[in-house]
């Protein structure tokens, strides 16, 4: 009988409720494992029952996949094909090596710079091993290594740092002082006053035929500058390396006594020894203006250099402290009590923390005075590197972060002491 509308040809089913007529939704089905027959034997199920077929492939398509079988880039039928090649072809397993290696290069996640103290590292370990016949004395030990940590900054600049704008600052009669240049610029100042040094030492001025007005490393810069027909460029770093190498060299062979020798700067003049110091720190301070001005980061000396200059400072304070009285710049006198030379007086102790800091007593009404810890009237506590950068007129003395206790006008003249120091 034809089935009705809406209803589908074929048999009826029921929805299960009436007895005798079977479910609508079918029971199950019996595994074949539960009904007690034996199993089909795997022959009876064909291609089925095969593993997947391994593709073939050619030495040269092997070859290729090298590359991206090293950056894990292959399929795994690939993947499994190149490894058994490998096992085979000694040439294609030597291959595959060399380009593991490369790929583990290029996923290297630490800095690939290289450890700042590797140098000093180096040459300890080899002048353990082999003490040189000359070697550089211990007071200019700390303008040998600010030079080559510069020299090691500016081997890789290209054309367009070495023009990067850099503002050398400085301090003049209680204020702040500046003077624009660039890179190169700096290079041949610090190549221009350490000129001062080479004519000590009977070497050749680095200004050749140019004369400057004074003798003095602000003249002699200006000098060099006004005699280049253009900007300095990155050639002007060859004779600077150079002077540094011939100065280094020629003290060493001078021996320790030629460290009293006098350098004069014009208005003043330093023992060979503080002059050797006195350039490291310049060194240093304009390392660090360059590398400012790159936007790179570069670390202070070593803590036995970076004391070695903070004491060059200190010594020098007592003396920058009379010209300032001379130049009525200090405070007034009524507290001041004049002491014959070598006899105690009137005292600053200056306390530098961190490494390579230490304490200095500080006389305050001469020069020729003996720092006392019976007539100590104020004391000052400084990090050494902001101690520094207060001394090379990088920090106003009003800013500078000291701990500050006793004589409040000690204090004040010797922090503007202090930045004092500085000049172009």
């Amino acid at each position: 009988m034809p089935s009705g509308p809406g209803e589908p040809d074929g048999p009826e089913y029921g929805d299960g409720l009436e007895p005798g007529k079977p479910p609508r939704i079918p029971m199950p089905r019996a595994s074949v494992e539960d009904s007690g027959l034996p199993l089909p034997a795997p022959a009876d199920l064909g291609d089925a029952a095969l593993p997947p077929v391994r593709p073939v492939l050619e030495h040269p398509v092997l070859k290729a996949l090298l590359g991206a079988w090293a950056l894990a880039a292959c399929s795994a039928e690939e993947a499994a094909a190149v490894e058994e090649h490998l096992g085979e072809c000694g040439q294609c397993a030597d291959e595959a090596r060399r380009l593991r290696e490369a790929v583990g290069l290029l996923q290297r996640s630490e800095s690939l710079d290289l450890d700042p103290s590797l140098r000093t590292r180096v040459l300890e370990t080899c002048l353990e091993r082999r003490p040189p016949r000359i070697p550089v004395p211990d007071w200019a030990a700390a303008y040998d290594a600010e030079t080559a940590r510069l020299d090691a900054l500016l081997q890789d600049f290209g054309e367009a740092e070495w023009h990067a704008p850099v503002r050398l600052r400085w301090f003049r009669a209680d204020a702040s002082t500046s003077r624009r240049t660039t890179v190169a610029g700096v290079i041949a100042h610090l190549l221009s006053v350490d000129g001062l040094v080479a004519l000590a030492l009977g070497l050749d001025d680095p200004l050749g035929d140019v004369t400057s007005r004074h003798p003095t490393p602000a003249a002699r810069t200006e000098a060099y500058w006004r005699a280049s027909h253009f900007p300095p460029t990155r050639a002007v770093r060859g004779p600077w390396r150079e002077q540094s190498h011939n100065l280094v060299r020629t003290v060493s062979f001078t021996g320790g006594g030629a460290g009293k020798m006098p350098v004069s700067y014009g208005a003043f003049a330093l023992p060979l020894h503080d002059a050797m110091l006195d350039r490291a720190f310049e060194c240093w301070v304009h390392a660090e203006d360059i590398a400012d001005a790159v936007d790179y980061p570069y670390a202070p000396p070593s803590p036995r250099h970076l004391h070695r200059m903070i004491d060059l400072a200190a010594r020098m304070l007592p003396t920058a402290l009379a010209h300032r009285r001379r130049a009525g710049l200090a405070a007034p006198a009524h507290h001041r009590h004049l002491v014959a030379a070598g006899e105690p007086g009137r005292s600053l102790r200056l306390e530098i923390e961190g490494s390579g800091g230490g304490e200095w007593l500080i006389p305050l009404d001469s020069p020729a005075a003996k720092g006392s810890a019976e007539h100590e009237v104020a004391h000052v506590a400084l990090d050494g590197v902001e101690f520094c950068r207060l001394a090379a007129g990088h920090v106003p003395p009003q800013e500078a972060a000291a701990g500050q206790v006793g004589d409040r006008e000690a204090i004040r003249d010797v922090l503007f002491a202090a930045a004092s120091l500085s000049r172009m």
